[in-house]
């Protein structure tokens, strides 16, 4: 009694792990109805894919499966299009028209005929009902020739059929044209290439049964079939081949080795099956008969493989594999419809709802744009980049960085040669001899190089200027991304900004040319660095004094040390000595003479020479010659003078200049941002133009609102499975 219990038991639970099976495939059925709503392929779903050369007998086969004629049958390419055909077993007390106006009913019931418990359904034709098989093979005729012509073209937009029926198992399978390698009629040259890579595109997907067809009449070590199975499967764990036409091959041969897997091993078996031949199909030959004599034909040529071939067995070991496979591949599925769910509920969270209050949303969007342009320039905004700097932190990368190494990389000298130096001390004196550095030369070369400071100030401004304009592109991508959509309201906000900025660059650039003209206006020699370096000078040239008197020999009197190595005070001091210092002037000014000229010129005379006059003007001035001692010391002293002054007032530029641009345009921008974005853009005559949205961002809103709604079901339709009984 026991052991009866124990068996009954064992009994019921294989029974019920057989019906969870079998009702995997219905789930991916309903799964495959819910995205072919949207159009989508982001869900690659088990099913069972058949690839063979053309006239391998694909669609025979599939007929076989179904059972009856409703493929569009002929010699040459016929499969044009994919077609994915779900096979759904129905109960036969239990079976129903999903439509009422295309019932054939006879007295009030309905046929009980084949015509009355077998129908089909197309998507394309929504809920239309075709009883009549004849018609369906008709409508994809038709379906087929309405993309690709009516001729030998080939497309890969899918045809979807679904055939109702007590005498199916539940499969998913899709028929694709056959492998060709010559084109025909109107195909193009590269037909075999499209052929090759729609077929892949389908056995590609990793959730796929490939269903290898080969003729028996054919070398299987030449199947097209495998061999592109083996691309993408080369270990075989979902591949099964199948061998058609057995009743072809010719006399005297058998397909024994092949079945037997002793030619091509294949890991999920090798099926032998009997074909209609084209006789057949022209007299109407029912496919029940076919398999009876498929059966028949078993039993006499392959006797002890005849329960492991034919159309019957071939239903069962795809069902079985196919329930197999998607119970592998469930949990995987699962998992990436939860993930692809939360991502299409973040892109339309992004697209935002459908506006109500126009009034509002604006003011919104223009505090919310205006908001994060002052935290872009803070530092404080949610959104922070970091591929790159912006915002604040450029501005404070241009101000410390990129100014202030340029400003230090200005030579306090730059442009000036002794010559000029020496030139400007001439002028300085006017006709008379200069007994003292004249100040006036000073102050003409200080100014002429704190000129040189305006450039790299102004450009400044103009990269701070650029930087602002940037932010506005880094609020509208990251910070703002409801603006994207209203284009025209993001396009106006662009242009209110840019208008802000570019009013205040002139008056910030003014500021920053009135700095320098502050500089230039007014040379502080009383400055206390300026002072400072002064007296540092002074004692560099007593100190250089004191050193060229201890190099004197004992012999040379203090009082006639030349003048170059006595002279630390103003310049002029040595020409107090009265009418005996004149020959000494006289003698240190001929050491200005050129290097080869070693002994004094005779000044020109004033009578003519050779019959012409002598004009003063004619006598070249050297452009470049030894200078003396005293002229060597004035271009120091002024070169030291001007090093000096031009270091406090660099300082004092590196410190103004970003001091003058934050306060006329950063900040006067960020505090004015928004009243001038509310007083130019919140105005009720622009309040519909504003808010027009772009014209595809209502279709994307909604193409996302089906896909998130496809896939909230698409959940809901594998949560319903018994986990806990099926794995």
């Amino acid at each position: 009694m026991t052991l009866s219990l124990c068996a009954l038991a064992r009994k019921s639970s294989v029974e019920d792990s057989s019906v969870l099976m079998e009702a995997l495939i219905p789930v991916i059925n309903k799964l495959q109805d819910v995205f072919n709503t949207v159009g989508a392929d982001i869900i690659q779903l088990p099913q069972i894919v058949v690839v063979g050369t053309q006239s391998s007998g694909k669609s025979s086969v599939l007929e076989s499966l179904v059972g009856r004629d409703l493929l569009p049958r002929g010699t040459g390419i016929v499969t044009r299009r994919p077609l994915i055909l779900q096979l759904v077993h129905i109960d036969a007390e239990d079976r129903r028209k999903t439509s009422e106006e295309n019932a054939s009913k006879k007295n009030g019931r309905l046929y009980k005929g084949i015509e009355g418990e077998e129908w089909g359904k197309f998507l394309h034709t929504k809920n239309k009902i075709y009883a009549d098989f004849e018609e369906i093979r008709k409508e994809i005729e038709a379906e087929t020739e309405r993309i690709t012509g009516n001729n030998k073209g080939i497309s890969d937009e899918p045809i979807h059929l679904k055939v109702f029926s007590p005498h199916v198992v539940n499969l998913t399978l899709v028929d694709l044209p056959g492998i060709t390698k010559v084109p025909v009629g109107d195909q193009p040259n590269d037909i075999e290439i499209q052929i090759r890579e729609l077929i892949l595109k389908y056995i590609s997907n990793p959730n796929s049964i490939i269903l290898a067809v080969t003729a028996a009449n054919t070398d299987m070590a030449t199947s097209e079939a495998l061999k592109v199975a083996r691309e993408v499967d080369p270990d075989g764990r979902r591949t099964l081949a199948v061998v058609t036409k057995l009743d072809l091959m010719d006399a005297g041969t058998d397909a024994m080795d092949v079945l037997m897997g002793r030619v091509i091993p294949v890991k999920l078996g090798i099926i032998g099956v009997v074909n209609r031949s084209q006789l057949d199909i022209n007299q109407k030959k029912l496919v029940a008969d076919s398999v009876r004599d498929e059966y028949a034909f078993l039993q006499k040529k392959y006797p002890s493989l005849a329960n492991r071939n034919g159309t019957k067995y071939l239903a069962r070991t795809l069902n079985r594999l196919l329930m197999h496979h998607i119970r592998d591949c469930l949990p995987e599925l699962k998992t990436r419809i939860n993930v692809l769910a939360a991502q299409y509920q973040s892109l339309l969270n992004s697209y935002g709802e459908p506006v109500e209050d126009k009034s509002a949303t604006l003011l919104q969007l223009i505090t919310k744009f205006a908001a994060e342009y002052c935290n872009t320039i803070e530092g404080t905004a949610k959104y922070i980049e970091t591929a790159e700097l912006c915002g604040g932190a450029r501005i404070c990368y241009i101000f410390h960085e990129t100014f202030g190494r340029t400003l230090e990389s200005v030579d306090p000298l730059g442009g000036l040669t002794t010559i000029d130096v020496l030139t400007a001390i001439r002028n300085a004196t006017g006709p008379r001899p200069a007994l003292f550095v004249p100040e006036v030369s000073f102050e003409l070369l200080v100014k002429r190089q704190i000129k040189r400071l305006e450039e790299p100030s102004l450009r400044c401004v103009e990269l701070v200027h650029e930087e602002m304009q940037r932010i506005i592109q880094h609020c509208s991508n990251y910070s703002t991304q409801e603006l994207l959509r209203f284009p025209k309201l993001h396009d106006a906000i662009v242009e209110v900004v840019t208008s802000l900025l570019r009013r205040r660059l002139p008056v910030t650039n003014d500021m920053v040319h009135n700095l320098v003209a502050i500089e230039l206006s007014y040379i502080n020699t009383k400055h206390p660095d300026f002072a400072d370096a002064i007296g540092l000078m002074n004692n560099n040239l007593d100190e250089q004094r004191r050193s060229r008197l201890r190099d004197l020999p004992p012999s040379v009197p203090r009082d006639k040390v030349p003048a170059s190595g006595l002279q630390s005070g103003p310049v002029g001091e040595q020409g107090d000595g009265g009418t005996s210092n004149w020959r000494g002037m006289f003698k240190k000014g001929e050491e200005g003479l050129p290097a080869d000229r070693t002994t004094p010129q005779p000044l020109p005379s004033a009578s003519p020479q050779r019959g012409h006059a002598v004009n003063l003007l004619d006598v070249p001035v050297p452009v470049s010659r030894k200078l003396s001692a005293r002229e060597q010391r004035d271009c120091e002293v002024i070169e030291r003078l001007i090093k000096s002054y031009f270091l406090i007032v660099r300082k004092n530029i590196q410190d103004s200049v970003p001091k003058a641009v934050m306060h006329f345009l950063v900040n006067h921008v960020k505090d004015c941002l928004q009243s001038e974005l509310v007083g130019q853009l919140y105005k009720t005559t622009l309040l519909n133009d504003l808010l027009t949205e772009s014209e595809d961002m209502a279709q994307r809103r909604n193409e996302a609102a089906d896909m998130l709604k496809a896939l909230q079901k698409a959940s809901q339709v594998i949560a319903e499975i018994r986990e806990t009984h099926m794995w």
